[in-house]
């Protein structure tokens, strides 16, 4: 195995280690701040947050451009609240990422 390879999947393994399933009530203050961006559930939370750590440019401005990863408007913000709604999150600073799995949804 590659000494690239071996670094992304243990840099993968720690991200999925800090990956917790929070009320979105507990991220309020970070949404405030403008730092939460949504990750649809099509794609891979982890590996979203990899390619952000990597400053993977080409792969977030692709998924900015199909609408799969953005910021999380002020109506969805509200419906969690109402629904009081647990996601999916992990920190890649600046950002915190937030999906919302279909699983979870009620």
């Amino acid at each position: 195995m590659s000494e690239t390879v071996s670094r992304e999947l243990l840099e993968k393994a720690k991200l999925n280690q800090e990956t917790s399933l929070i009320a979105w009530s507990e991220l309020l203050r970070y949404f405030a701040r403008g730092v939460v961006l949504q990750v649809d559930d099509s794609l891979d939370l982890i590996d979203v947050g990899y390619q952000i750590s990597e400053d993977n440019k080409s792969a977030v401005e692709a998924w900015v451009e199909q609408g799969v990863l953005g910021a999380v408007s002020d109506k969805q913000a509200q419906s969690w609240v109402t629904d009081n709604r647990d996601l999916w999150a992990v920190v890649v600073r600046p950002w915190v990422l937030v999906q919302e799995r279909e699983q979870e949804r009620r």
